[in-house]
């Protein structure tokens, strides 16, 4: 009987804890005739209601938004040399590298469910060979590249499957600190997560290693992974793309309620011009500035050390139109506030193209306010310079420029080939650093400084980590 008390009781025990294997092993240890009645112990559970009100569960609202949220996983092949990075021998003995297969997961939106469109993040499928996309109910299919902006990390794909549901898109995203938010994703791996917060702050443009930025933050839990995922408010409704976690430890030590989403108003807009173009261009306002510090201030006769000084106006371009001129103070843009130098080109850089901008400038101690939008400039080569024509240029990615602010130039994009930019030796991922034409920093300064169309036009490169100058005939 002893051995059966004891067996029933770390049973119990297992089952039920302690207090009531011990309660059961006394009842069972007692004489027959004198056994109590061993009263129930009272287990914890969650009421469905209270008071006859249902408790609030997010789970209703889950089961509408989770079909639309999917996993990605990504295969890029890699050639590894035995020799590493020594490039002499990795020419001597090519036949000893290896293909290697990288493989990464990240999430994704379904966004548009007739269409196929999934939203996710520019450095989920960078550089990806083959992106596939599993759904909530297990499906995986192959997903097709429509394009890519890596300055605001938002990429698009298409995916052939039916029976899908896309996320509908919240049409007016003004989150407030304090709102209510829910990430949907893939953290390391591990399949479909959910997590809950509030939104920490709006409009960060300080995340390290990102391009142009306008921020949602919040503290619900984003982890390697969640990259591309939903954030959804309560309405069930996609107010952003989970993009960044922060971590002093590096982003794979996991969370510490530093989260990043892009706002939907952007992906929205970056979406747009993936889907008709496959690609994204900005405006410019067609100007350089300076941040204004205690030095300038003083100078200028401002009360304080605020604001974007023009140092330069290009002809023709949006700022000259508005009439803006050197020494003029930026201090706000479409109600923002502007407070140094990279704040005025993100904003340009968050911009729909032809968008209006309303300036608020600092002139002679008066306050003005000035119209003009925001035009693109053209990037073909033989619109800035016959010399140049088949090559078209670009900014720098907004993200390599961040990391170094003395690095400025021009990259070169495409190059056609047997065209006359190719045969004057332009090719495409050259750097033009600098020209005999005068200096520049980016597309806009570079057309500027070739406007005279100079009869020698010899062009400074940075290819592969060496510099050279290239004469165009």
């Amino acid at each position: 009987m002893r051995a059966k008390t004891t067996l029933l009781a770390l049973t119990a025990a297992a089952a039920f804890g302690g207090f009531t294997a011990t309660a059961i092993r006394d009842a069972l240890q007692q004489p027959a005739a004198a056994a109590p009645t061993v009263a129930a112990v009272p287990m914890a559970a969650l009421p469905a209601t209270v008071d006859g009100q249902a408790l609030p569960s997010l789970a209703p609202m889950l089961k509408t938004v989770t079909p639309s949220v999917v996993s990605v996983h990504t295969k890029q092949r890699v050639r590894v040399s035995p020799f590493g990075n020594d490039p002499f021998f990795r020419r001597m003995f090519p036949e000893l590298s290896q293909e290697r297969i990288n493989e990464s997961l990240g999430s994704g939106v379904i966004v548009d469910a007739a269409q196929g469109y999934v939203l996710t993040n520019h450095h989920v499928i960078e550089g990806a060979d083959d992106v596939s996309v599993t759904l909530s109910d297990g499906r995986t299919v192959k997903a097709e590249f429509i394009g890519s902006d890596i300055d605001t990390d938002v990429a698009l794909m298409r995916i052939p499957a039916d029976n899908i549901t896309a996320l509908p898109l919240a049409q007016d995203a003004n989150l407030q600190v304090g709102d209510f938010v829910v990430a949907v994703g893939n953290p390391f791996g591990f399949g479909q997560t959910v997590t809950s917060g509030i939104v920490s702050a709006v409009g960060r443009s300080n995340v390290p290693g990102v391009g142009y930025q306008n921020f949602i933050q919040t503290d619900a839990s984003i982890n390697p992974g969640n990259s591309g995922g939903a954030l959804v408010n309560l309405r069930g409704q996609l107010v952003g793309i989970n993009t960044a976690s922060f971590n002093t430890q590096g982003s794979m030590a996991g969370n510490i309620g530093l989260g990043f989403a892009i706002p939907i108003g952007l992906a929205r807009n970056v979406m747009t011009q993936l889907a008709t173009t496959g690609s994204v261009q900005r405006g410019t306002l067609g100007m350089d500035t300076q941040t204004v510090d205690a030095r300038i201030a003083q100078g200028l006769g401002l009360d304080t050390p605020r604001g974007a000084v023009v140092t330069r106006v290009y002809n023709g371009s949006p700022a000259a139109r508005a009439g803006l001129r050197t020494g003029d103070v930026v201090v706000a843009a479409n109600g923002q506030r502007i407070d140094d130098s990279e704040a005025l080109r993100n904003f340009q850089g968050l911009q729909a193209l032809d968008a209006p901008v309303i300036l608020e400038v600092l002139r002679d101690g008066r306050t003005l306010k000035v119209e003009t939008r925001l035009t693109a400039l053209p990037r073909d080569g033989a619109s800035v310079d016959i010399r140049l024509t088949g090559a078209t240029f670009a900014d720098l990615p907004e993200a390599l420029r961040r990391q170094n602010q003395r690095v400025g130039g021009v990259l070169v994009e495409k190059v056609e080939p047997g065209s006359r930019a190719h045969q004057n030796g332009l090719r495409e991922g050259d750097l033009i650093v600098a020209a005999n034409s005068g200096q520049f920093r980016d597309l806009a300064g570079f057309r500027d400084s070739l406007a005279d169309r100079p009869s020698d036009l010899v062009l400074r490169l940075s290819r592969r980590g060496r510099i050279a100058d290239v004469m165009m005939r």
